[in-house]
């Protein structure tokens, strides 16, 4: 089991330069990934000051050499595909190919969707990321791209620039767990980082029979679950992350509210957990 820490790119210590600070330490203190939430306005509160996790990221990749890095999650439905296709490629090879990009359908009611005439239905954010991932994967080859969809369409563009990594940046899927769709999405990719439950009431953090269970639905999708990854997080005690590393959990994350700049650095500098 690899070992993570998750944060926003908001509040203070929390800029691009503080966090490419953080990252280094992560990774001295034996951390083996670091991951952002993507918000334009961090979970709605207008008093935080939030930034561009693409251009922390960066920053990020500069300060490090070991450690993934990553989104958990960009909502792909307020991105453009053909834009968050070269962002990625860029934070790649900036890392020397250690990008993961985790997507999401998002929050209909974020000041980032609704506020600026993004879609809000779930259906359509839905269409949205499967499209989406589609031409986003499609551009990483390095072919021409033409996509004739509901929502997208793309008419013959290239990308010469291809990410370090082969076959591609690994994509991980998040969203309810417990949804028919995500789950369907989840198999279709490498990775699961999603929750359990609707984030408004959460059925609580995700057990090892949850992931024993994914793993068993992933496998008859696609007929085996190699090199398939399943973050989770939620449960801190080493017991309880031993059995869910027992059960296939290949990541554990830590999640660090922004807010408190003095208790963000000390949960880093601990290291992960021994289990």
């Amino acid at each position: 089991m690899r070992f993570s820490v998750t944060t926003g790119a908001a509040g203070p210590g929390l800029d691009p330069a503080g966090l490419a600070r953080l990252a280094a330490q992560a990774e001295r203190s034996g951390w083996d990934g670091f991951f952002l939430e993507d918000y334009l306005v961090y979970q709605g509160r207008t008093d935080v000051p939030t930034y561009d996790p693409w251009i922390c990221l960066a920053a990020m990749a500069v300060a490090t050499t070991r450690i993934r890095l990553g989104t958990t999650v960009t909502p792909l439905p307020r991105r453009r595909p053909w834009k968050l296709a070269s962002e990625a490629v860029s934070v790649d090879v900036l890392s020397g190919g250690r990008l993961i990009l985790g997507v999401g359908s998002g929050d209909g009611n974020e000041p980032g969707f609704g506020a600026v005439g993004e879609p809000v239905h779930p259906r359509e954010r839905a269409e949205r990321v499967d499209e989406g991932l589609a031409i986003i994967t499609g551009l990483w080859t390095g072919r021409a791209v033409r996509h004739e969809g509901a929502h997208y369409r793309v008419n013959g563009l290239r990308y010469a620039a291809r990410p370090v990594q082969r076959p591609r940046i690994p994509v991980w899927i998040g969203g309810d767990l417990l949804a028919p769709g995500v789950r369907r999405r989840i198999a279709r990719w490498d990775g699961c980082c999603a929750y359990k439950g609707p984030p408004q009431a959460s059925e609580g953090p995700i057990t090892p029979a949850d992931v024993r269970d994914l793993l068993a639905f992933v496998a008859r999708e696609r007929g085996h679950c190699e090199d398939f990854d399943v973050k989770v997080s939620g449960i801190d005690d080493p017991d309880g992350i031993a059995a869910l590393a027992d059960a296939g959990a290949t990541w554990w994350g830590r999640w660090l509210a922004p807010g408190d700049p003095a208790r963000i650095e000390d949960a880093i500098l601990a290291g992960p957990p021994r289990v």
